[in-house]
């Protein structure tokens, strides 16, 4: 059974996350310099786009990548910069393909550790450390994926109770909540300047 995800605020976007490891993925990729509720739409727009109801890593290799790009500019775009995303996306899923024969899964199947998993995750096209935390906490808080240490790996991403990241949101007043965390990170930093 697939979580019930609110990553997207939009149902048909958010099932997709929740039953598809790779646009889950494919989605925390795109969260950046964008609100989001868009980054995490945008999987499922590509689906639609490709005439599909899932995403496949092979299937997105395998494509042309000034194609892919043209794809992810149609209007609306899938993220404000649709040409340098579908470049990531693609490194993303070749990089599966070379390394886990297409299954995100396999980097948290069978992990020993939290530790592990964040490296992993940390070794994908696109993931710095703080993007991989942040996974590492969705795949624990949401979808069950708890491997040894997985909290302590994912750092203060991974406390309960939290509303720092996606990882934590789960509808609404969770959103405002991770929302208004953000915001006060914000104020900080410029109050430091």
């Amino acid at each position: 059974m697939s979580p019930e995800i609110h990553l997207a605020q939009q149902p048909e976007a958010d099932e997709l996350l929740g039953r598809s490891p790779l646009a889950l993925m494919i989605g925390m990729l795109l969260d950046q310099q964008v609100p989001m509720e868009w980054a995490f739409t945008g999987p499922f727009t590509i689906a639609e786009r490709l005439g599909k109801n899932d995403l496949d890593a092979h299937e997105i290799a395998a494509l042309d990548p000034e194609g892919f790009a043209a794809l992810l500019s149609q209007k609306p775009a899938v993220h404000r910069y649709p040409g340098s995303m579908a470049k990531r996306i693609h490194q993303l899923c070749q990089y599966l393909v070379d390394e886990y024969d297409g299954d995100p899964t396999a980097l948290w199947k069978d992990a020993p550790s939290g530790k592990e998993v964040l490296g992993r995750l940390h070794a994908l096209p696109g993931f710095g450390k703080q993007k991989a935390q942040i996974f590492l906490a969705l795949l624990g808080k949401q979808y069950g994926v708890t491997p040894q240490g997985w909290r302590e790996a994912a750092g203060a991403y991974g406390e309960e109770d939290a509303h720092r990241s996606a990882a934590d949101i789960t509808g609404p007043e969770s959103l405002a909540k991770v929302r208004a965390h953000k915001q006060e990170l914000k104020r900080a930093a410029k109050a430091a300047k």
